[in-house]
């Protein structure tokens, strides 16, 4: 297998070829009810954890920001907001969709498995479509707990990206995905940016071939996280295009509170 150096690079090159198209995901994104929807699944989930604090005094890390949405989103609901991303070309992207909201965000390049923050400096971390694509997922998870304060909540959104690449039944759905998007008439997110580039680079990262959130709650369980998850995100946060596009790869809500203990 591929060293994790090398990875990193080959998904920094990848990524920083993709930034100006998956920008404008994230724009549509900001111009549509995605975000208003995203606001109140964020924002409910941190009230719940945190329903006597103001939300000045919360900090919140989202890693792998992209270009931006949610640390956008978390900036409007008035957090204290930090933003990492291993890709210069996706901050650009970031802040300049953050407009006037980008001097309240402290947008960083950093790599989401060697933060470079002191240990219990965050009481929220967050992240979308980013653990997938690790080669060391149970290293970032590590260092996302060691970040965390006690009492602090993590929450990943997340899906089984490329498992078709392993499993016939997966590559199944995976066809049936591209068909009915046709058939439906809408735009194909599976189709082009080098799309096949990733898939190379998908069959030498771990979580291609694993079953999820079932591994996602094993690691963070042995981490002494108190860690729930829900695969029924995806219909509440998901556009009727994402539907139909991803619908045999369903998005997945990792929960996770760090109850305290030793890092």
């Amino acid at each position: 297998m591929a060293s994790s150096t090398t990875i990193l690079k080959e998904n920094r090159d990848y990524w920083t070829g993709r930034a100006n198209s998956y920008s404008e995901i994230n724009q549509e994104e900001l111009r549509t009810d995605q975000r208003e929807i995203w606001r109140r699944e964020l924002k409910t989930h941190i009230e719940r954890q945190f329903p006597d604090r103001d939300a000045a005094s919360i900090r919140v890390l989202e890693i792998g920001t992209g270009p931006g949405f949610f640390a956008i989103l978390l900036s409007e609901l008035g957090y204290d907001v930090t933003a990492v991303d291993l890709t210069p070309a996706m901050l650009e992207e970031a802040r300049k969709n953050a407009g006037a909201l980008a001097s309240r965000i402290k947008f960083m390049e950093m790599n989401a498995e060697e933060l470079f923050f002191l240990d219990h400096s965050f009481d929220v971390i967050l992240s979308r479509n980013l653990t997938w694509n690790l080669p060391r997922p149970e290293v970032a998870y590590r260092e996302w707990k060691r970040v965390l304060k006690e009492g602090g909540l993590l929450l990943n959104f997340d899906a089984n990206w490329y498992h078709y690449l392993y499993d016939a039944e997966a590559r199944a759905g995976y066809d049936a995905d591209r068909t009915a998007s046709q058939t439906r008439g809408i735009e194909d997110r599976n189709i082009g940016h080098n799309f096949e580039v990733m898939e190379q680079i998908a069959l030498r990262i771990p979580l291609s071939n694993v079953m999820r959130p079932a591994w996602d709650r094993a690691v963070l369980s042995k981490l002494g996280m108190e860690v729930s998850t829900d695969v029924q995100a995806w219909d509440r946060v998901w556009s009727e295009e994402e539907k139909i596009n991803f619908a045999s790869t369903p998005l997945f809500l990792v929960h996770a509170v760090r109850a305290g203990g030793a890092v």
